[in-house]
Parts: structure tokens; sequence; C-alpha cells
């Protein structure tokens, strides 16, 4: 019975100094761990009032990089100067994190020129000349000549502006508008002389006829149809070139476009006619 029992203490006290050990690596792996992470965290540098060069030599040094997003005009701060930088000092950021500066261009000694009435091209040509940059571009549909300066930003010969940028706006020409839409009206029941004058008026055409009466053949229609019995007299109002000779008593079955489309001035229409 002792002989059990202390082979029952003996397998205990060895799970025991299992669990022991266990919790030992997990907390020697945790610790590590932190460790580790931490180790790679940076503290921001205040950039302000450093030249790019210091400011480039000191992010580099704490192994973060450096982007120069912004050049600003400023009173008080000397050109070449950090202005403003993002993220703030005092910021912990990880390892090759980019820190976004602004650089000082120093007081405005710059005056904006006039562009008004050049093209893009040239008013680029002055713009870098002055040591300025071109911002946006845009176009608007407005009279005057397509492709000049009806408009910039900042306003010629402006003072206390922020940046060195300057953006135009350029007149594009004026769009013929697009002829108004109207629903195509019925022909149907209308002779040949009838459906002509009624598209006329509302500014369609008849492009070609077709007699179901008459052979199909093209041909040209004749001037002066020849008489037939109980033939009308010829209508005053001459109906557009057909694709097929017709009868003047014919009357007009079916249209294309049909009745009730969607129609603009100038479209050409098809009739189809029978006695």
């Amino acid at each position: 019975m002792k002989l059990r029992l202390a082979r029952i203490n003996r397998f205990f006290n060895i799970v025991l100094g299992a669990l022991a050990m266990l919790v030992v690596a997990l907390v020697s792996a945790f610790i590590t761990m932190r460790l580790a992470i931490h180790g790679r965290e940076i503290k921001v540098p205040n950039l302000s009032g450093l030249t790019i060069s210091e400011a480039s030599k000191k992010t580099s040094s704490l192994g973060l990089s450096l982007n120069l997003e912004n050049r600003f005009y400023s009173p008080t701060a000397p050109s070449g100067l950090v202005l403003a930088q993002s993220p703030a000092p005092g910021s912990v950021v990880r390892r090759e994190w980019p820190v976004r500066i602004t650089e000082s261009l120093g007081p405005q000694d710059v005056a904006v020129p006039n562009l008004i009435g050049q093209t893009e091209r040239t008013a680029s040509i002055n713009i870098r000349r002055l040591s300025l940059e071109l911002g946006t571009v845009a176009h608007i549909i407005a009279p005057g000549e397509p492709g000049t300066i009806i408009s910039q930003t900042p306003k010629p010969n402006a003072t206390g502006i922020d940046r060195p940028r300057v953006s135009l706006l350029l007149a594009d020409p004026e769009q013929a508008e697009s002829p108004e839409p109207f629903v195509m009206p019925s022909l149907a029941g209308l002779t040949l002389a009838g459906a002509a004058a009624r598209a006329a008026a509302i500014g369609l055409h008849i492009a070609s006829a077709e007699d179901l009466n008459l052979p199909t053949t093209p041909a040209a229609t004749p001037a002066s149809p020849p008489p037939s019995a109980g033939a009308t007299a010829t209508p005053t109002t001459t109906p557009e070139p057909v694709a097929h000779a017709v009868s003047s008593l014919g009357t007009v079955i079916a249209q294309t476009p049909a009745a009730g489309h969607r129609v603009v001035k100038g479209d050409p229409i098809h009739i189809t006619l029978t006695d």
C-alpha cells in the first residue's frame, strides 16, 4: 500500500513539474514577443525648423522614411525649412513609417502672371519660368477662342497666396444643340401627296414608298404620272423622290418609323401604299 502511494505521489510531482516548466516557457515567449514588438516602435522626432537635408538624415537614422508632400509660402519660416509634419512629434510608429513634411518657401516674392487669353501650352511655359507650378486645368463650354484661358486661380498679381500653384480654366467650343425629339404621327389613310405634306410640315421627309398594287421593280418616279380612269389632279405639293413607282390613288397602310415612335427633324420615313 505504501509503495502504491509513493508511486502516485511521484506521478503527480512529475505532472506538476511539467506544468511549471510549460508556464515558464509561455511567460518567457510572451515577454520575448512583447520586447520584439516594442523594440520596432519609434517616437517621431520634431522636424520643424530643420532643413530638408537635416530632416532626411534624422528620420533615416531612426529607421523612418521622409516624404516631401507640399510647399507653402510662409511669412515667418525661412525658405527651405520644414514648415509642418505628419505624424506629429512624439507619435509612436513602426520602423520605416513615412513622415510627410511641408517645405517653407519663405515670403511670397513672385508676382502671379496674367494668363487670360493664352493657350495652355504658353501659360505652362510662363508658369514654370517663374518657378510656379501648374495646378488643376479644367474646361468649360464658353464663348471665345477655343483652348484659351478664360479664368485663373490665383488672380493676376494676387498677393498673400499660400502656395506656388496656378490653376486654369479653358474655353471649349460651344456644341450644337441636339434636335428636339417628338412623337411620330400616323400617316395611315393619307395619299402619297398628303403623307409628304404632313411629313414636311414637321421636318421629316418621305425617303421611299412602295405601292403593293404595282410591280416592286425599282424605278424612278415619273415627273408627271400617266392619267388613269378616275385619277385626281396632280397635287400642288411635290413629294420627295421615292424608291418605287407609286399610284397617286394609293393610301398609306404602313410606315417606318411607326406612329408613336421617337423621331427628330430630318429623319427619313418609309411608307407602303395600296388602293
